[in-house]
């Protein structure tokens, strides 16, 4: 595969790649929910717990390690494209690459050394298996930064779903062989295991996706060998590009820290503090873990990426009409924005409630948990809306050069999310039902302060009710209708169908169906969206058409 490396600028390009790029993103996500299933009917909802608790630590160590390299390699190297420094341009990306290889190969270092310290119990013992993938994931993200920054978004897109595709075979697989390693007699151990399974998973998915970054790079590397040789400027000094390196790499990290730390937070007090000032049991603790982190919060982060998708192509227009001196044109861009996101997200939120265990039996049935589990799903539904905002707010702060804005905001809500993570576990039995709370309100707390800051900056107006009333009142009709239709099509199919799981199946996506229709048609009809709206959703030409077809439009 040979990746067309030019230097196209123009908006329809950037826009087209950004689209590839947010298309293979969900693509890849659905991928990471359909596999969640097996692998968590192979390793159980313990298994899930001690893998969650310690890729929750991974995350963490990847972010300051690798993570980061990316975006920052693009915004680099792109900067020396455009001044056609080719010379300079590859210089960079290969002292890149032995950045990554220091940096990464600490990282692994501490991850597999510190583990006891790092994560508690038997999650340990599978965090330490995440190591080789810390060292190698830096190779990945200069590889992916390197072709984003020649304005090329194919080789990551690719490489993101290869990544994601061996990841779920390898994880399936290995879970499935190590649990029947570890037998049958200690259910714990068998959890390890089978978690231990799913962190090699992992690392596969990487290994691979690094293996095909650097075929993509070699059948490149003639074209870019050429460039480099005609280039005339002068070359950068070593230690002028690693000092470049490190200060854009730092802004990166600690943004992104800060975005990624609630989860680590919450999972280290959730397991030591039930464990050490509760008393609980180390499995019980991995189980309800397990049931939040990998069931419940799986299934609201589709959504939530089907709604940052539709943000990703119109975020830069934000940015270029603001850059232009046109604030009230950027205002009325986001206000077009909002109402697009929040007619996904709110009929998203009233979906995954009303049919939040119908959803949860087709996904993850393991019986023994779906009650709790459907229930966290419910609490959490309304976190949909919440995230969606805050994602578009995000984008809208940093493309108008305030990116130390929502990391501050960030960083307010985690603090408060801890003082009230640690009083709810210490003076309440909630258990699971503490780390919802947390998390509505962490995703609460990030909407509203950045939607603050954002009014601050930005003449952001918005139709009340075009933006909020209508949406609303037409997904409360839609999951009532929803709740309604499964309920009579799951005793309809009882009678016909003997399997309860294929009697499941089959109502809900009837109710999916009928909710759909429901949704547009009062939304539509009572004036809360236009053709021109429609046309924003991703994909919405093709939805327009059809509900052209049906006369709604």
């Amino acid at each position: 595969m040979k990746s067309s490396i030019n230097d196209n600028n123009s908006k329809k390009n950037l826009l087209k790649q950004a689209g590839i790029l947010a298309i293979a993103g969900i693509i890849s996500r659905i991928i990471g929910l359909l596999y969640g299933s097996p692998l968590a009917a192979i390793i159980g909802d313990e298994g899930n717990g001690y893998y969650g608790a310690a890729y929750a630590v991974y995350t963490i160590v990847l972010l300051v390690s690798s993570y980061s390299i990316p975006s920052a390699m693009s915004k680099i190297i792109s900067g020396k494209l455009a001044v056609k420094e080719y010379k300079n341009a590859h210089k960079i990306f290969k002292c890149a690459i032995i950045y990554v290889l220091i940096v990464g190969g600490v990282g692994s270092l501490v991850l597999f050394f510190a583990a006891d310290i790092l994560v508690a119990g038997r999650s340990a013992t599978v965090l330490r298996f995440f190591a080789p993938t810390i060292f190698l994931f830096g190779f990945l993200g200069v590889l992916r930064g390197y072709f984003q920054a020649h304005r090329t978004m194919v080789p990551t897109s690719v490489s993101q779903l290869l990544e994601q595709i061996f990841n779920a075979i390898v994880s399936v697989g290995g879970a499935l062989v190590l649990t029947g390693i570890a037998g049958e007699e200690d259910p714990s151990k068998r959890a390890v295991y089978g978690a231990i399974g799913s962190a090699l998973g992992t690392g596969a998915g990487v290994l691979i996706a690094l293996l095909f970054m650097l075929f993509v790079y070699n059948v490149n590397r003639p074209d870019i060998k050429k460039r480099v040789q005609k280039d005339t400027h002068d070359e950068m000094g070593n230690s002028e590009i690693y000092k470049m390196i490190f200060l854009i790499v730092t802004p990166f990290i600690l943004s992104t820290c800060i975005y990624n730390l609630s989860t680590f937070l919450n999972s280290t007090l959730f397991s030591r503090i039930l464990m050490h000032v509760k008393n609980m049991d180390e499995s019980e603790v991995a189980y309800m873990y397990g049931i939040f982190n990998r069931k419940a919060m799986v299934i609201t982060n589709l959504p939530i990426a089907l709604a940052s998708a539709a943000a990703s192509a119109m975020i830069p227009e934000v940015s270029t009409t603001f850059a232009k001196g046109d604030t009230e044109g950027a205002g009325n861009t986001v206000s077009k924005v909002t109402r697009v996101i929040l007619m996904i997200s709110i009929p998203c939120a009233v979906g995954l409630f009303a049919l939040a265990r119908p959803v949860m039996m087709i996904l993850f049935p393991q019986r023994a948990s779906l009650d709790e589990a459907a229930m966290l799903l419910r609490f959490l539904a309304i976190t949909v809306v919440f995230y969606s905002l805050s994602t578009v707010t995000n984008a809208v702060l940093q493309g108008i050069g305030r990116v130390n804005v929502p990391v501050l905001n960030a960083l307010f809500a985690l603090i408060l999310q801890t003082v009230v993570l640690s009083v709810l576990l210490i003076y309440t039995d909630l258990g699971d039902i503490a780390l919802c709370i947390v998390t509505i309100l962490y995703s609460f707390m990030m909407c509203v302060l950045n939607n603050i800051f954002m009014h601050k900056y930005l003449p952001v107006y918005y139709d009340l009710k075009k933006t909020y009333l209508y949406p609303s009142v037409s997904a409360l009709v839609m999951g009532a209708a929803a709740f309604g239709v499964y309920e009579l099509f799951e005793l309809l199919f009882g009678f016909i169908i003997s399997s309860k799981y294929f009697a499941n199946l089959f109502a809900t996506f009837v109710a999916v169906f009928v909710a759909a229709f429901v949704y547009f048609a009062v939304l539509i009809k009572s004036g809360g969206a236009t053709e021109d709206d429609i046309k924003r959703f991703p994909k919405g030409a093709s939805i327009a058409g059809i509900l052209k077809k049906i006369k709604i439009l």
